[in-house]
């Protein structure tokens, strides 16, 4: 299995991020980022940190280990 992490990070962000009708700037003012860093995210340019993924996490209303499980899902899903 090819695992590319990075990709399915940006999805996932992006996908949660949707589903609770959430823009970039409402994200950002949420999980205490800026909204361009989320934008950097969500287009795969960056990775990010642990501390990063706990305040989007918290940010989304879920926990972090939700947000793991998400990108999960989305590496079934190319497979």
């Amino acid at each position: 299995m090819d695992y590319n992490s990075h990709l399915d990070f940006g999805k996932a962000l992006k996908r949660l991020r949707k589903e609770r009708k959430l823009s970039q700037e409402k994200l950002a003012d949420l999980s205490g980022l800026d909204r361009s860093y989320i934008s950097i995210l969500e287009r795969n340019l960056k990775l990010p940190s642990l501390f990063t993924i706990l305040a989007l996490a918290s940010g989304l209303g879920i926990k972090a280990s939700e947000f793991i499980m998400e990108m999960e899902k989305i590496q079934y899903l190319i497979e």
